[in-house]
């Protein structure tokens, strides 16, 4: 499995890179901050939903301490899909934060 730190991540958001950046924690969790551009599924509707999800594309999947989102890229990558489990979660971003409702 692919794997991404934190920096590497802030640097390629600063670079302007288009990233599928998925943040797998519940609610609660997402209102103390987002990942700028970072889209919102929980990781129990993963499953469920992840037909939203293209197989050509790399999705970056982010939780509070990466173990979840591991979980899910061991899933889905299972299934064929491209993906790459951000190491150290929010737990270590350091980077800017957005707050948005939308992302769900």
């Amino acid at each position: 499995m692919k794997v991404i730190t934190p920096e590497e991540l802030e640097v390629k958001i600063e670079k302007g890179e288009k990233l599928h950046i998925i943040d797998v924690r519940e609610p609660e969790e997402i209102a103390e901050g987002m990942v700028p551009g970072a889209k919102h599924i929980p990781m129990m509707q993963i499953p469920e939903r992840m037909t939203e999800l293209d197989k050509d594309k790399e999705y970056i999947f982010i939780c509070r301490s990466g173990n979840r989102s591991g979980q899910v890229c061991g899933f889905l990558e299972g299934h064929g899909y491209k993906v790459v489990n951000m190491i150290g979660g929010m737990l270590e971003w350091t980077g800017e934060l957005e707050w948005n409702e939308q992302n769900s």
